[in-house]
């Protein structure tokens, strides 16, 4: 029986791959490239934007000719995802079912992700999720970001539980990892975002369909 529980954002939470695909292709527009499809895109969410946008690049065939403005398309993709964050972004199935029984068993939850906080603040509070969480470790909270442990014993020590009684909750061998190293569980989301790889194959200790199958590990 877990004490409390963590999540990966992106992929897991909430579909946020439609708006994170709607910047990418406005910035590759800004060096007149082709857009991506939806599906590369998903592929590519759970290392950050400079990584997106540097597949997409390399996608394109433009990451040598291109690869030195990671920083200016950076600027670019952010203030275009700032400002359209939760356009098409929706909840994932029956999660906000989990997170209010995990609420009323008043078991603390966080959410760890390599989003940087300020935009993962303003999305869950697009979603109307932020009032579940009693911690936010966004990718620029520490100097390191997931799959290095440090953002889960962060979140694991803001909630006062030992690791080895938190699930981590994510979708890819990224969460994995970090759950991993930090000494917590870890159950994967079947459709959430693995980055092209099966979920049978992230080492997860669980692989659920439904949120609500994670409500047999909680106390009553």
């Amino acid at each position: 029986m877990y004490k409390a529980f963590l999540f990966d954002l992106d992929g897991t939470l909430a579909d946020t791959a439609p708006d994170l695909h709607s910047a990418l292709n406005y910035t590759l527009s800004h060096v007149h490239l082709e857009p991506v499809s939806l599906s590369l895109t998903r592929h590519w969410v759970g290392h950050g934007a400079r990584v997106m946008i540097a597949q997409a690049l390399k996608d394109l065939g433009e990451e040598e000719a291109l690869g030195d403005r990671i920083d200016e398309l950076h600027g670019h993709f952010l203030d275009y995802y700032r400002k359209n964050i939760a356009v098409m972004s929706v909840p994932f199935g029956d999660v906000e079912d989990l997170l209010k029984q995990l609420a009323i068993r008043e078991l603390p939850m966080g959410v760890v992700t390599n989003k940087f906080y300020h935009l993962s603040l303003e999305l869950l509070r697009a979603l109307d999720f932020y009032k579940y969480f009693d911690v936010l470790v966004g990718g620029d909270t520490l100097q390191v970001q997931k799959p290095a442990a440090e953002p889960a014993l962060y979140a694991c020590n803001e909630l006062s539980v030992e690791p080895n009684s938190v699930l981590f909750v994510g979708d890819s061998i990224t969460d994995v990892g970090c759950a991993r190293a930090a000494g917590c569980d870890v159950a994967i989301v079947r459709n959430g975002y693995n980055q092209g790889r099966d979920p049978e194959s992230l080492g997860a200790d669980r692989i659920f369909d439904s949120f609500l199958e994670l409500l047999d590990q909680t106390p009553t």
